[in-house]
C-alpha cells in the first residue's frame, strides 16, 4: 500500500498521482489528515441534508465549517497537521450536535456516523476512505472531478463570506454535491449530470464575489503598477483575500512601513478603495511558485492569506518572517487568528517589519492591469470597432494557473508567436508568463488584458457573452475566441466547470489534461465540449489563427 494518494492538481508525478510525498511538498500524513477531513465533511453535509428534509433550517455556522476546511485542502493552503486535525475534531462534533439534532440515524453512510477522538484510528481510517477507495475509475474520476469543483467553489464563497456576503443556495448546492459523492446508487449518467450542475454553482459562486468585490471595494479600473521598491521597510502581502489586504492596510496607515502584493494579490492596485492608501507601494515578484528566490530578498515578513504556499528549503532564511492567516497553514510559522465578521489584529507583524531592512529590488518599473468586465465594457465601442476593421482578428482566452514545471514555458512562447492582431484576455497567476512581455498594443487597446485573480475568470465570461450580445450572435463559440487556459489546481477546475455549464466549447487545457479524469470521462468531455490539451507552439499556433 502507498503511504498516501493524491492527484488532484497538475504537477502531480508522472500526472498519475503521487504516493510517496506530495510534489507539492505534501507529507503522507498531511495528505491523508486531509482525505479524513474531506471524509467528514461530506458525511456532515449527509446529515445536514437530511436535516433541510425534515424542515429544519441549517445555522450559518455549519456552511462556513464545511467551505472553509474544503479551502483548506486546496493544493499550497495548509500543511499544518495540527491545524488540520483540529479542524477534523471540530467537523465530527458538528456531525455529532447535528445527529442528536435530527433525532435518527436512519438511510446516513457511515461518514456521517463515524466518530472517533482516537488518532490512531483517525491514521488507520485515513487510509481506508481516500480516493481510491472508490473502485469504479470512471465513477472516481467524476467524484474527484465534482469534489476539486466543490473546492475550487469553496475559496471563492470563502472570500465572499469575509466581505458578509452569502449565498444560501451555493451552501446547499456544495452539501448536496458533497453528499451525492458518497451515494454508490449514482452512476456516471448521474455523476456527469452532476458535474454540469457543479459548474452552474461555480457561475452562481464566482458572481457572488464578484458582486461581494466590487461593492466593497469598487470596480476595477486600467491601473499601472510599480515592481520596484521604495526605501521604507515593507510587508509582503499573497494569496487572494482582499479583506485581510484591507485590514492590513488600515492598521499600516502612518506607521512607516509599506505593504506590497505579491503573485494573486496584484489585482488588489486595480480596485478604487485601495488607492487611497499611500503606502500601498506596488507588486514585488512574480507567480507563487518563485517564492523560496523572492521572499529571501524582500527582507520584510511576508503574509499569506490563502493557498500557493511553496514548503521552505532547508537552508530558508524567512521562516522566522513568514506568518500565515484564514485557511492558511505552515508549522514553523505564525498563525493570525480571525473569524468571519472580526478585525484581525496585525500588529505583531507590523512591528516586526519595523525592525528589518528596506526590500531589496529585484525589478523595476510598471505593468498595467484592471480590465475586468465594466472597464472592458466602457471600451466595447473601440474594441468593436477594431474587431470590425480588422485590427483585432482574435481573442485569446488565457487565464488559469503558473507553476514552476519547464513545459510551462509554452505560453510565454504562445504569447510571443501569436499574430500581432491577438488579444490576450487573462486572469490567474498565468500572467506572470507574458504580463511583462513588450506586447504592444491595438489602437490603444493593450494586447494582454488582465481582469484580475483566478476568481475574475468570471470577468473573462462575462466579456464573452457581452461580445456576443454586441456582434448579434445566437452561440458563445462563433465568437473570433480561442481558449488556451493553463491550469494548476482546483480554483482552476470551477472556473472550468463554469464555463462548460455556459457552453463554451473548444477548450485546451494545458500543460497536462488532469490525472483525475479517466480515459471514459476524457472521452465524455470530449464528445460533448471538445475539450483538448495542447501541442506545440508551433502546432497550436498554426490550429489557432489559420
Amino acid at each position: 500500500m502507498s503511504d498516501m494518494f493524491c492527484f488532484q492538481c497538475q504537477e502531480t508525478a508522472k500526472n498519475e498521482g503521487c504516493t510517496r510525498v506530495g510534489v507539492c511538498g505534501k507529507q503522507p500524513d498531511v495528505s491523508n489528515a486531509q482525505d479524513l477531513l474531506i471524509w467528514n465533511c461530506k458525511g456532515l453535509s449527509a446529515i445536514l441534508m437530511a436535516l433541510r428534509e425534515t424542515g429544519k433550517s441549517v445555522d450559518q455556522y455549519y456552511n462556513h465549517l464545511i467551505t472553509g476546511s474544503l479551502f483548506m485542502t486546496i493544493t499550497n493552503a495548509n500543511f499544518d497537521i495540527d491545524v488540520i486535525e483540529a479542524r477534523t475534531a471540530e467537523v465530527m462534533k458538528a456531525k455529532k450536535d447535528c445527529l442528536f439534532e435530527l433525532g435518527s440515524e436512519a438511510n446516513l453512510p457511515e461518514a456521517a456516523l463515524w466518530q472517533s477522538e482516537d488518532k490512531d484510528e483517525w491514521h488507520e481510517k485515513s487510509k481506508t476512505i481516500g480516493v481510491l477507495s472508490t473502485e469504479d475509475e470512471d465513477v472516481r474520476s467524476l467524484r474527484e472531478l465534482i469534489t476539486y469543483g466543490l473546492k475550487g467553489l469553496s475559496a471563492y464563497t470563502k472570500h465572499a463570506n469575509v466581505l458578509l456576503h452569502e449565498d444560501e443556495d451555493v451552501d446547499l448546492f456544495i452539501q448536496k454535491a458533497l453528499a451525492a459523492t458518497l451515494n454508490d446508487s449514482l452512476g456516471v449518467p448521474e455523476l456527469v449530470e452532476l458535474t454540469l450542475a457543479t459548474g452552474e454553482a461555480g457561475v452562481k459562486g464566482m458572481a457572488l464575489l464578484d458582486a461581494a468585490n466590487t461593492e466593497t471595494y469598487g470596480n476595477p479600473e486600467i491601473t499601472e503598477v510599480s515592481i520596484g521598491v521604495r526605501d521604507n521597510p515593507g510587508i509582503l502581502i499573497s494569496g487572494h483575500d482582499l479583506r485581510d489586504l484591507e485590514m492590513l492596510l488600515e492598521q499600516t496607515a502612518g506607521t512607516g512601513v509599506d505593504v506590497y502584493t505579491h503573485s494573486e494579490m496584484l489585482p488588489a492596485h486595480y480596485y478604487p478603495h485601495f488607492k487611497k492608501y499611500p503606502h500601498f507601494a506596488g507588486n514585488y515578484g512574480n507567480a507563487w511558485w518563485k517564492q523560496r528566490d523572492e521572499f529571501e530578498p524582500f527582507n520584510g515578513p511576508i503574509l499569506m492569506t490563502t493557498n500557493c504556499i511553496v514548503p521552505l528549503a532547508k537552508n530558508n532564511t524567512y521562516l522566522d518572517r513568514l506568518y500565515t492567516t484564514g485557511m492558511a497553514g505552515y508549522p514553523g510559522a505564525k498563525h493570525i487568528p480571525g473569524e468571519i465578521g472580526e478585525e484581525k489584529d496585525f500588529s505583531e507583524i507590523i512591528e516586526h517589519a519595523k525592525l528589518c531592512p528596506s526590500p531589496t529590488e529585484i525589478e523595476s518599473g510598471t505593468i498595467v492591469g484592471g480590465f475586468a468586465h465594466e472597464q472592458v465594457f466602457a471600451l466595447a465601442d473601440k474594441v468593436v470597432d477594431a474587431v470590425k476593421s480588422g485590427a483585432i482578428t482574435k481573442f485569446v482566452v488565457m487565464g488559469g494557473c503558473d507553476g514552476r514545471h519547464k513545459t510551462r514555458s509554452y505560453y510565454e512562447e504562445f504569447a510571443k508567436g501569436m499574430p500581432e492582431s491577438a488579444v490576450i484576455l487573462t486572469a490567474g497567476c498565468a500572467k506572470y508568463r507574458y504580463n511583462k512581455l513588450d506586447l504592444g498594443d491595438i489602437g490603444g487597446i493593450p494586447r494582454v488584458l488582465d481582469a484580475g485573480q483566478c476568481n475574475d475568470s468570471y470577468s473573462l465570461a462575462l466579456i464573452a457573452l457581452k461580445l456576443k450580445e454586441v456582434f448579434g450572435l445566437d452561440d458563445i463559440n462563433d465568437l473570433p475566441i480561442v481558449y488556451n487556459i493553463a491550469w494548476y489546481e482546483q480554483k482552476a477546475v470551477i472556473v472550468l466547470l463554469a464555463l462548460l455549464y455556459l457552453g463554451v466549447k473548444n477548450i485546451h487545457l494545458g500543460p497536462t489534461l488532469p490525472a483525475f479524469l479517466s480515459p471514459n470521462v476524457v472521452n465524455v468531455l470530449v464528445e460533448q465540449f471538445n475539450i483538448g490539451g495542447i501541442s506545440t507552439v508551433e502546432e497550436d499556433l498554426e490550429a489557432f489563427f489559420a
